[in-house]
Protein backbone atom coordinates (compact mmCIF):
# COMPACT_ATOMS: atom_id res chain seq x y z
CA UNK A 1 0.00 0.00 0.00
CA UNK A 2 1.57 3.31 -1.05
CA UNK A 3 2.24 5.71 1.81
CA UNK A 4 0.26 8.89 2.04
CA UNK A 5 1.89 11.91 0.40
CA UNK A 6 3.70 14.30 2.71
CA UNK A 7 2.76 17.97 2.90
CA UNK A 8 5.48 20.30 4.21
CA UNK A 9 4.60 23.83 5.25
CA UNK A 10 7.54 26.26 5.51
CA UNK A 11 7.14 29.22 7.85
CA UNK A 12 10.00 31.77 8.03
CA UNK A 13 9.81 33.70 11.29
CA UNK A 14 11.61 36.79 12.53
CA UNK A 15 10.45 38.31 15.83
CA UNK A 16 7.03 36.68 15.54
CA UNK A 17 6.44 35.82 19.19
CA UNK A 18 3.14 37.71 19.21
CA UNK A 19 1.48 35.60 16.55
CA UNK A 20 3.16 32.17 16.35
CA UNK A 21 0.85 30.35 18.77
CA UNK A 22 -2.28 31.62 17.01
CA UNK A 23 -0.80 30.74 13.64
CA UNK A 24 0.05 27.21 14.70
CA UNK A 25 -3.40 26.63 16.18
CA UNK A 26 -5.03 27.49 12.85
CA UNK A 27 -2.49 25.49 10.84
CA UNK A 28 -2.89 22.43 13.09
CA UNK A 29 -6.65 22.54 12.48
CA UNK A 30 -5.95 22.54 8.72
CA UNK A 31 -3.63 19.51 9.14
CA UNK A 32 -6.35 17.69 11.08
CA UNK A 33 -8.67 18.18 8.14
CA UNK A 34 -6.28 16.44 5.71
CA UNK A 35 -6.55 12.75 6.69
CA UNK A 36 -5.22 11.59 3.33
CA UNK A 37 -1.89 13.34 3.83
CA UNK A 38 0.96 13.27 6.29
CA UNK A 39 1.79 16.79 7.39
CA UNK A 40 4.73 18.66 8.85
CA UNK A 41 5.44 22.31 9.46
CA UNK A 42 9.02 23.61 9.25
CA UNK A 43 9.50 26.78 11.28
CA UNK A 44 12.65 28.69 10.31
CA UNK A 45 13.81 31.10 13.01
CA UNK A 46 15.72 33.81 11.15
CA UNK A 47 17.84 35.14 14.01
CA UNK A 48 14.93 36.50 16.04
CA UNK A 49 15.72 38.69 19.04
CA UNK A 50 12.56 37.89 20.94
CA UNK A 51 11.11 34.55 22.19
CA UNK A 52 10.32 33.19 18.73
CA UNK A 53 12.72 30.22 19.03
CA UNK A 54 11.51 29.39 22.55
CA UNK A 55 7.93 29.28 21.26
CA UNK A 56 8.98 27.07 18.34
CA UNK A 57 10.76 24.71 20.77
CA UNK A 58 7.54 24.51 22.78
CA UNK A 59 5.57 23.70 19.63
CA UNK A 60 8.09 20.95 18.79
CA UNK A 61 7.47 19.36 22.20
CA UNK A 62 3.70 19.66 21.98
CA UNK A 63 3.13 18.68 18.34
CA UNK A 64 5.10 15.85 16.66
CA UNK A 65 4.40 17.40 13.26
CA UNK A 66 6.60 20.43 14.01
CA UNK A 67 10.20 20.77 12.75
CA UNK A 68 12.55 23.62 13.66
CA UNK A 69 15.47 25.27 11.92
CA UNK A 70 17.33 27.90 13.93
CA UNK A 71 19.62 30.00 11.73
CA UNK A 72 22.87 31.30 13.23
CA UNK A 73 21.82 34.95 12.67
CA UNK A 74 19.32 37.06 10.76
CA UNK A 75 19.94 36.36 7.06
CA UNK A 76 16.71 37.86 5.72
CA UNK A 77 13.44 36.31 4.66
CA UNK A 78 14.60 35.16 1.23
CA UNK A 79 17.44 33.11 2.75
CA UNK A 80 15.16 31.80 5.51
CA UNK A 81 12.76 30.51 2.87
CA UNK A 82 15.69 28.86 1.09
CA UNK A 83 16.72 27.10 4.32
CA UNK A 84 13.16 25.83 4.67
CA UNK A 85 13.16 24.52 1.12
CA UNK A 86 16.47 22.72 1.76
CA UNK A 87 15.03 20.91 4.79
CA UNK A 88 11.44 20.26 3.74
CA UNK A 89 10.96 16.70 2.52
CA UNK A 90 7.35 16.94 1.38
CA UNK A 91 5.84 15.75 -1.88
CA UNK A 92 4.04 19.08 -1.77
CA UNK A 93 5.50 22.18 -0.16
CA UNK A 94 3.62 25.30 0.97
CA UNK A 95 5.36 28.61 1.68
CA UNK A 96 3.47 30.89 4.06
CA UNK A 97 4.20 33.76 6.48
CA UNK A 98 3.44 33.51 10.17
CA UNK A 99 1.61 36.84 10.44
CA UNK A 100 -1.76 35.31 9.42
CA UNK A 101 -2.25 37.78 6.59
CA UNK A 102 -2.26 34.68 4.39
CA UNK A 103 -4.89 32.26 5.77
CA UNK A 104 -3.67 28.67 6.36
CA UNK A 105 -7.27 27.60 5.67
CA UNK A 106 -6.55 28.21 1.96
CA UNK A 107 -4.11 25.27 1.82
CA UNK A 108 -6.76 22.60 0.99
CA UNK A 109 -7.93 24.78 -1.91
CA UNK A 110 -4.32 25.08 -3.13
CA UNK A 111 -4.00 21.27 -3.01
CA UNK A 112 -7.28 20.82 -4.88
CA UNK A 113 -6.15 23.22 -7.58
CA UNK A 114 -2.78 21.46 -7.90
CA UNK A 115 -4.61 18.15 -8.41
CA UNK A 116 -5.83 19.54 -11.74
CA UNK A 117 -2.28 19.12 -13.04
CA UNK A 118 -0.25 22.07 -11.79
CA UNK A 119 3.17 22.09 -10.18
CA UNK A 120 2.71 25.52 -8.64
CA UNK A 121 -0.44 27.18 -7.36
CA UNK A 122 0.23 30.74 -6.22
CA UNK A 123 -2.21 32.72 -4.12
CA UNK A 124 -3.10 36.00 -5.84
CA UNK A 125 -4.32 38.90 -3.71
CA UNK A 126 -7.60 40.52 -4.69
CA UNK A 127 -7.59 42.80 -1.63
CA UNK A 128 -4.87 43.84 0.85
CA UNK A 129 -6.58 44.64 4.14
CA UNK A 130 -4.75 46.58 6.82
CA UNK A 131 -2.27 48.26 4.44
CA UNK A 132 -1.97 51.96 3.67
CA UNK A 133 -2.93 53.42 0.31
CA UNK A 134 0.72 54.33 -0.27
CA UNK A 135 1.87 50.75 0.28
CA UNK A 136 -0.86 49.38 -1.96
CA UNK A 137 0.03 51.88 -4.69
CA UNK A 138 3.78 51.20 -4.51
CA UNK A 139 3.20 47.44 -4.51
CA UNK A 140 0.92 47.74 -7.52
CA UNK A 141 3.48 49.88 -9.34
CA UNK A 142 6.32 47.49 -8.51
CA UNK A 143 4.54 44.42 -9.84
CA UNK A 144 3.64 46.18 -13.06
CA UNK A 145 7.19 47.50 -13.49
CA UNK A 146 8.60 43.99 -12.98
CA UNK A 147 6.08 42.66 -15.48
CA UNK A 148 7.45 45.06 -18.07
CA UNK A 149 11.13 44.57 -17.25
CA UNK A 150 11.38 40.86 -16.55
CA UNK A 151 11.28 39.83 -20.21
CA UNK A 152 10.70 36.12 -20.78
CA UNK A 153 10.16 35.41 -17.08
CA UNK A 154 6.59 36.37 -16.24
CA UNK A 155 6.33 37.24 -12.55
CA UNK A 156 2.66 37.03 -11.51
CA UNK A 157 1.11 40.32 -10.43
CA UNK A 158 -0.26 40.88 -6.93
CA UNK A 159 1.32 37.66 -5.71
CA UNK A 160 3.54 37.16 -2.69
CA UNK A 161 5.36 34.09 -1.44
CA UNK A 162 2.22 32.20 -0.36
CA UNK A 163 2.02 29.23 -2.71
CA UNK A 164 2.02 25.46 -3.12
CA UNK A 165 4.79 23.72 -5.05
CA UNK A 166 5.37 20.17 -6.23
CA UNK A 167 8.46 18.16 -5.36
CA UNK A 168 10.03 18.68 -8.78
CA UNK A 169 9.46 22.44 -8.64
CA UNK A 170 11.12 22.58 -5.19
CA UNK A 171 14.05 20.44 -6.38
CA UNK A 172 14.52 22.82 -9.31
CA UNK A 173 14.46 25.83 -6.97
CA UNK A 174 17.12 24.31 -4.73
CA UNK A 175 19.57 24.26 -7.62
CA UNK A 176 19.50 28.07 -7.72
CA UNK A 177 22.06 29.22 -5.15
CA UNK A 178 22.74 32.88 -5.95
CA UNK A 179 23.45 35.17 -3.01
CA UNK A 180 21.01 37.90 -4.02
CA UNK A 181 17.73 36.09 -3.99
CA UNK A 182 14.46 37.53 -5.21
CA UNK A 183 12.28 34.50 -4.50
CA UNK A 184 9.20 35.73 -6.35
CA UNK A 185 11.34 35.87 -9.47
CA UNK A 186 13.01 32.50 -8.79
CA UNK A 187 9.61 30.86 -8.29
CA UNK A 188 8.65 32.06 -11.77
CA UNK A 189 12.06 31.35 -13.33
CA UNK A 190 11.94 27.57 -12.78
CA UNK A 191 8.76 27.34 -14.85
CA UNK A 192 6.50 24.22 -14.73
CA UNK A 193 2.70 24.43 -15.08
CA UNK A 194 1.41 27.14 -12.75
CA UNK A 195 -1.90 28.77 -11.98
CA UNK A 196 -3.37 31.32 -9.59
CA UNK A 197 -5.91 31.06 -6.81
CA UNK A 198 -7.50 34.35 -5.79
CA UNK A 199 -7.95 35.26 -2.13
CA UNK A 200 -8.44 38.25 0.13
CA UNK A 201 -5.38 39.09 2.20
CA UNK A 202 -6.17 39.87 5.82
CA UNK A 203 -4.56 42.40 8.12
CA UNK A 204 -1.85 41.19 10.49
CA UNK A 205 -3.17 39.19 13.43
CA UNK A 206 -0.61 40.77 15.80
CA UNK A 207 2.83 42.32 15.84
CA UNK A 208 4.37 44.66 13.29
CA UNK A 209 5.49 44.28 9.71
CA UNK A 210 9.27 43.88 9.34
CA UNK A 211 9.23 45.72 6.01
CA UNK A 212 9.43 49.50 6.25
CA UNK A 213 9.56 51.62 3.11
CA UNK A 214 13.37 51.65 3.02
CA UNK A 215 13.47 47.85 3.15
CA UNK A 216 10.77 47.69 0.48
CA UNK A 217 12.84 50.00 -1.73
CA UNK A 218 15.89 47.77 -1.35
CA UNK A 219 13.72 44.73 -1.98
CA UNK A 220 12.46 46.29 -5.20
CA UNK A 221 16.04 47.13 -6.19
CA UNK A 222 16.98 43.52 -5.55
CA UNK A 223 14.19 42.29 -7.76
CA UNK A 224 14.99 44.64 -10.62
CA UNK A 225 18.74 44.00 -10.66
CA UNK A 226 18.28 40.24 -10.19
CA UNK A 227 15.98 39.74 -13.13
CA UNK A 228 16.68 42.37 -15.73
CA UNK A 229 19.46 44.40 -17.29
CA UNK A 230 16.82 46.92 -18.31
CA UNK A 231 18.46 49.82 -16.38
CA UNK A 232 21.71 49.26 -18.31
CA UNK A 233 19.82 49.29 -21.60
CA UNK A 234 18.05 52.46 -20.49
CA UNK A 235 21.44 54.08 -19.89
CA UNK A 236 22.54 53.10 -23.39
CA UNK A 237 19.44 54.50 -25.08
CA UNK A 238 19.44 57.66 -22.96
CA UNK A 239 23.11 58.23 -23.77
CA UNK A 240 22.50 57.78 -27.50
CA UNK A 241 19.52 60.12 -27.40
CA UNK A 242 21.43 62.79 -25.47
CA UNK A 243 24.41 62.53 -27.82
CA UNK A 244 22.14 62.87 -30.86
CA UNK A 245 20.35 65.89 -29.46
CA UNK A 246 23.64 67.52 -28.44
CA UNK A 247 25.07 67.00 -31.93
CA UNK A 248 21.96 68.46 -33.54
CA UNK A 249 21.96 71.44 -31.19
CA UNK A 250 25.69 72.06 -31.82
CA UNK A 251 25.09 71.96 -35.55
CA UNK A 252 22.27 74.46 -35.16
CA UNK A 253 24.54 76.84 -33.21
CA UNK A 254 27.23 76.67 -35.93
CA UNK A 255 24.70 77.34 -38.67
CA UNK A 256 23.11 80.16 -36.74
CA UNK A 257 26.49 81.80 -36.12
CA UNK A 258 27.61 81.48 -39.76
CA UNK A 259 24.33 82.61 -41.31
CA UNK A 260 23.08 85.24 -38.88
CA UNK A 261 26.24 86.02 -36.97
CA UNK A 262 24.66 85.45 -33.56
CA UNK A 263 27.13 85.32 -30.70
CA UNK A 264 27.03 82.27 -28.43
CA UNK A 265 25.15 83.23 -25.27
CA UNK A 266 23.49 81.42 -22.42
CA UNK A 267 25.84 80.69 -19.50
CA UNK A 268 22.92 79.61 -17.28
CA UNK A 269 21.70 77.22 -19.98
CA UNK A 270 25.15 75.65 -20.23
CA UNK A 271 25.35 75.21 -16.47
CA UNK A 272 21.92 73.59 -16.30
CA UNK A 273 22.81 71.28 -19.15
CA UNK A 274 26.15 70.29 -17.63
CA UNK A 275 24.64 69.67 -14.21
CA UNK A 276 21.73 67.69 -15.66
CA UNK A 277 23.91 65.35 -17.66
CA UNK A 278 26.40 65.12 -14.79
CA UNK A 279 23.58 63.92 -12.59
CA UNK A 280 22.41 61.42 -15.18
CA UNK A 281 25.96 60.05 -15.49
CA UNK A 282 26.32 59.68 -11.73
CA UNK A 283 22.95 57.93 -11.54
CA UNK A 284 23.92 55.33 -14.09
CA UNK A 285 27.35 54.89 -12.56
CA UNK A 286 25.40 53.99 -9.43
CA UNK A 287 23.33 51.49 -11.44
CA UNK A 288 26.54 49.94 -12.77
CA UNK A 289 27.82 49.77 -9.18
CA UNK A 290 24.72 47.83 -8.10
CA UNK A 291 25.37 45.18 -10.73
CA UNK A 292 29.11 45.08 -10.02
CA UNK A 293 28.43 44.73 -6.29
CA UNK A 294 26.27 41.69 -6.94
CA UNK A 295 28.97 40.14 -9.10
CA UNK A 296 31.46 40.76 -6.27
CA UNK A 297 29.20 39.03 -3.76
CA UNK A 298 28.72 36.02 -6.03
CA UNK A 299 32.47 35.57 -6.57
CA UNK A 300 33.03 35.06 -2.83
CA UNK A 301 31.24 31.72 -3.00
CA UNK A 302 30.05 31.89 0.59
CA UNK A 303 27.35 29.55 1.93
CA UNK A 304 23.90 31.06 1.95
CA UNK A 305 23.38 30.45 5.66
CA UNK A 306 24.42 28.46 8.70
CA UNK A 307 22.18 26.51 11.03
CA UNK A 308 22.80 26.43 14.78
CA UNK A 309 19.94 24.09 15.61
CA UNK A 310 17.70 21.64 13.72
CA UNK A 311 14.90 19.44 14.98
CA UNK A 312 13.04 17.16 12.58
CA UNK A 313 9.33 16.52 12.90
CA UNK A 314 8.98 13.48 15.17
CA UNK A 315 5.81 12.12 13.61
CA UNK A 316 7.12 12.10 10.09
CA UNK A 317 10.75 11.30 10.97
CA UNK A 318 10.43 7.62 10.04
CA UNK A 319 8.89 8.39 6.68
CA UNK A 320 10.33 11.73 5.66
CA UNK A 321 13.37 11.43 3.39
CA UNK A 322 16.61 12.73 4.81
CA UNK A 323 17.40 16.41 4.32
CA UNK A 324 17.72 16.96 0.61
CA UNK A 325 20.48 19.44 0.01
CA UNK A 326 21.32 19.76 -3.69
CA UNK A 327 24.45 17.90 -4.66
CA UNK A 328 27.33 19.75 -6.16
CA UNK A 329 26.46 23.18 -4.81
CA UNK A 330 28.77 25.29 -2.75
CA UNK A 331 26.26 26.60 -0.29
CA UNK A 332 25.20 23.68 1.85
CA UNK A 333 23.97 24.54 5.31
CA UNK A 334 25.77 23.30 8.38
CA UNK A 335 23.10 21.42 10.30
CA UNK A 336 23.56 20.55 13.97
CA UNK A 337 21.07 18.32 15.67
CA UNK A 338 20.03 19.44 19.10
Amino acid sequence: MPSRPLLSVIVPAYNEEAVLAAFHARLAAVFDGLPDMRCEVVYVNDGSRDRTQAIIDGLCEADPRVASIDLSRNFGKEIAMTAGLDHAGGDWVVMIDADLQDPPELIPALLAKAAEGYDTVYARRTHRDGETLLKKATARGFYRLMDRLSGKVRIPRDTGDFRLMSRRAVDALRQLREQHRFMKGLFAWVGFPSTALDYRRDAREAGESKFNYWKLWNFALEGITSFTIGPLKLATYLGLTAAGLAFAYGLWIVIKTLVWGDAVRGYPTIMVTVLFFGGVQLFFIGVLGEYLGRIFDETKGRPLYFVQGHRAARQAADEVPAMRVPAGVGAEPVAQER
